[in-house]
This record gives structure tokens, C-alpha cells and sequence, in this order.
């Protein structure tokens, strides 16, 4: 209990994007495994996955890059 609280003491505001690169992970090797044995509700499953990663990765972008509206500065 006390390692587990100084760990995400110590990843701050860090452990939002270490669950969705872990949860990436699992949907990729769940993908994979719908592929090879061709479970066609696991490749929906990624398909929908990640068309919501990259969205999500090409809003980061473009927040990132202040494109448009978007900006890390509140007014």
C-alpha cells in the first residue's frame, strides 16, 4: 500500500498517460490475436481503438502546436 502510494505520488499527473499507453498495449496484442485466429469482434474492438488513439494523439499534436483555436494559454 505505501510503495503503491509513493510510485503514483511520484508519476504526479504522468498516470493518466502511463494507463492509456498500458491499456494501448493490451488492445494491440488483443488486435493481433483477433487477427491470427480471426475473431472479428477483437479486430472491431481495435479498429474502433484506434481510430479513437489517433484522434486523440492528433488533437495532442495539434494542442501541442497551437493550431487554430487551440492554445496552452487560457485567457
Amino acid at each position: 500500500l505505501q510503495l503503491s502510494r509513493q510510485i503514483f505520488d511520484f508519476l504526479g499527473f504522468q498516470w493518466a498517460p502511463i494507463l492509456g499507453n498500458f491499456l494501448h498495449i493490451i488492445v494491440v496484442i488483443l488486435g493481433l490475436f483477433g487477427t491470427i485466429q480471426y475473431r472479428p469482434r477483437y479486430i472491431m474492438v481495435y479498429t474502433v481503438w484506434t481510430a479513437l488513439w489517433i484522434t486523440w494523439n492528433v488533437f495532442i499534436i495539434c494542442f501541442y502546436l497551437e493550431v487554430g483555436g487551440l492554445s496552452k494559454v487560457s485567457v
